[in-house]
């Protein structure tokens, strides 16, 4: 009897053993054992859906960990004074920080580089598409994980284009033409949601840099000196603002119109086209903030300027640790559950959270950008995104861009407004050129 019980008691043990591997194994890299529990992490975030969606979710985190979360959501408008502000004041309240990716190098020495973590923890960033990875590095440094991305897409009336016979633009010369043949038969509708206003976010830059890139031009040369007051840029430039000054086929109040504005109008059935990011879509077709219907609403890839292959603009709201953060590693372990690609499948599929209703459509990794699930619950956006991310661009990822792009952003609206393009963008470029010289010195 006791040579029956050796071999039974051996595998006995094995299975415990076995479970207890298993139930110590943790999803995402999650360290087992909840090494930091009864630890609570401060995010501040930007207000949207999709973080709301991620905050409802968050039960399954501190199952997991042991860890709290407890969400600060600002306003965009307030965002940046608010993450800024953080690091002035080295203020170790807030573990976990959003910011948008133009901020990110003026601020980058009071955020974690996170590129030890994440070869530590097998964490390839090959799992986004480069502009989003490009758009949270500074320095040859990650300071932050892609959480927030979007790319450009061109939306458009379709009840409108199909009463007027009106076929999806293509290029910048088809907007132009379709605007003629809305503004000729739709008295009562702004052909094109414009928005050339300057606000120090530096919005009228957002559609500009598609002119630019398909012209072959650049904002800054190879040694990094203001270049956007080259031949090829000027001619850009005056395309770009022509549509307001020359075809006048821009909406009301383009020229103090920002983005938020232009999606407004675009909503309220104001306007029959607008360029935007790819996360407008929800709204466009949500009852409760627009006026139009979903079978209204139609979207393509953005134009193409003079034949050239459209270069789009990409750009990444991260995640990123601070410094002053007296829990980084409990953050980190936050950081690596909030970013995984399952769990943002899910933000982007399901509806409903905890009885709270979560319309999301924003994606950051490559595998769910082509997900036939996350594709099918959002019309078709990320799959579009997905094309419009297979040549894309970022903003400047310099500490001086803030104070450089403001003049450049203000030289294009004083150009919208009917000025001389040529000769207000060499004055801001000569502007610029002594700002770098003044913060390298």
């Amino acid at each position: 009897m006791r040579r029956l019980n050796t071999p039974i008691l051996a595998i006995a043990t094995l299975l415990i053993a076995f479970s207890a591997k298993a139930q110590s194994t943790l999803p995402y890299g999650l360290k087992a054992g909840k090494p930091y529990a009864g630890t609570t992490v401060q995010a501040l975030v930007v207000v949207t859906p999709q973080f709301k969606g991620l905050e409802l979710r968050a039960d399954e985190f501190t199952k997991l960990t042991g860890i709290n979360v407890k969400w600060t959501e600002v306003p965009f408008k307030s965002l940046q004074e608010k993450m800024a502000s953080v690091g002035v004041a080295a203020d170790g309240n807030y573990d976990v920080v959003n910011y948008l990716d133009a901020w990110g190098p003026a601020n980058a020495h009071w955020l974690v580089p996170l590129n030890p973590l994440l070869a530590r923890d097998g964490i390839n960033l090959d799992r986004y598409p480069p502009a989003f990875v490009k758009a949270s590095s500074f320095g040859g440094k990650v300071i932050g994980l892609p959480m927030r991305s979007h790319t450009q897409l061109f939306f458009y009336r379709k009840d409108i284009f199909d009463e007027l016979k009106l076929p999806a633009p293509k290029t910048w010369d088809d907007v132009v033409a379709a605007g003629a043949a809305i503004k000729n038969a739709k008295p009562g509708v702004g052909p094109l949601a414009c928005y050339y206003g300057a606000d120090g976010n530096r919005q009228n830059l957002f559609i500009w840099v598609n002119y630019l890139w398909g012209a072959g031009a650049q904002i800054f040369d190879a040694k990094g000196q203001p270049a956007w007051d080259s031949p090829k840029a000027i001619k850009a430039t005056k395309d770009f603002v022509g549509l307001n000054t020359e075809h006048k086929i821009c909406a009301d109040g383009a020229v103090s119109a920002l983005e938020q504005d232009a999606r407004v109008s675009f909503m309220q059935g104001k306007a029959a086209m607008i360029p935007v990011w790819w996360w407008a879509y929800s709204g466009f077709v949500n009852p409760t903030t627009s006026k139009l219907k979903p079978e209204q609403v139609a979207f393509t890839s953005m134009p193409s300027y003079k034949g050239a292959q459209p270069v789009t603009l990409a750009t990444s709201l991260p995640f990123a640790i601070s410094k002053y953060s007296k829990h980084q590693e409990a953050a980190w372990e936050f950081m690596k559950w909030v970013s995984n690609p399952d769990l943002e499948k899910k933000n982007a599929i399901e509806r409903s959270v905890a009885g709270v209703e979560v319309i999301n459509n924003v994606v950051n990794h490559k595998v769910n950008l082509v997900d036939p699930a996350v594709d099918a619950a959002n019309n078709g956006v990320p799959v579009a995104g997905a094309a419009s991310l297979a040549k894309a661009d970022v903003m400047p990822m310099i500490a001086e861009w803030p104070e450089v792009g403001d003049l450049l952003s203000n030289a294009i609206n004083k150009a919208a407004s009917g000025g001389d393009v040529e000769q207000l963008l060499k004055a801001s470029a000569k502007d610029a050129t002594r700002a770098l010289r003044r913060a390298h010195k």
